[in-house]
């Protein structure tokens, strides 16, 4: 596969810093570089149909819509950042080496994720880590056992005794709600913020998730229901502040 386009350098693609220039006929090799400016990814079988035939700024936009997630998800398998960097990298290399190849078994995003889970898992078991979704703790309360009433309540035995409130729209707008609201994400379990980002920010499908991450229905659905009661109650805390 050959990139072309409106680049000074003959041969090499840039986006967020990050280039692949051709080393020779077969393979390709990662470069510092600057960055272009893209544009809004269009539908999956234009952009699988431009990677073949080269174009650059398709490249482009498809590491613009994805890199940082791939980052986030490599760092849940290696400690170090600059490791993680690599591990997405060589994910990258792998794709414009492999797109000729691609069966579209699955979506291409699914297919892209799937080479970085795989070589991210790699490098976890030559640091001899444990994999991030391999044992999960069914012990950890998502709300507080005291907001439910008792299991000998005469009417209502289990149920919510301090139901979750509803608040106004434009309160969940505001400029300073969305900061508080970034700061809990950030405050997540890495496979938290992995699985509720990819969920409710960049609007993947239960399907999806498992498929990228190779994660069963029951993981994916424990780690978003935990995420986002932690999410909610940062809210509630937040707005409940005098």
């Amino acid at each position: 596969m050959t990139l072309s386009g409106a680049t000074a350098v003959p041969e090499l693609v840039a986006t967020r810093g990050i280039a692949f220039k051709r080393q020779d006929p077969k393979g390709w090799r990662s470069v510092r570089f600057r960055s272009v400016a893209v544009r809004a990814e269009p539908g999956e079988a234009a952009v699988i149909d431009a990677l073949r035939s080269g174009d650059e700024r398709a490249f482009a936009r498809l590491v613009d819509s994805h890199h940082l997630s791939l980052l986030r998800v490599a760092r849940l398998y290696v400690r170090d950042r600059g490791v993680a960097e690599e591990v997405v990298q060589e994910t990258w290399l792998a794709v414009l080496e492999g797109i000729d190849r691609f069966e579209a078994r699955s979506t291409l995003k699914t297919w892209i994720y799937q080479i970085l889970t795989n070589r991210a898992k790699t490098r976890a078991q030559r640091e001899h880590r444990q994999l991030p979704f391999s044992a999960l703790s069914d012990d950890e309360p998502e709300v507080d056992a005291a907001r439910f009433r008792p299991i000998d309540d005469p009417k209502h035995p289990q149920q919510w005794a301090a139901p979750p409130r509803t608040w106004p729209h434009e309160r969940l707008l505001a400029r300073e709600t969305v900061e508080q609201l970034r700061i809990a994400l950030a405050q997540l379990p890495p496979a938290q913020q992995v699985i509720v980002g990819l969920r409710d920010i960049d609007g993947w499908s239960s399907d999806e998730v498992c498929a990228a991450l190779e994660i069963t229905p029951g993981n994916q659905r424990v780690l978003l229901h935990r995420a986002r009661s932690r999410l909610r109650n940062a809210l509630e805390d937040y707005f409940e502040t005098p």
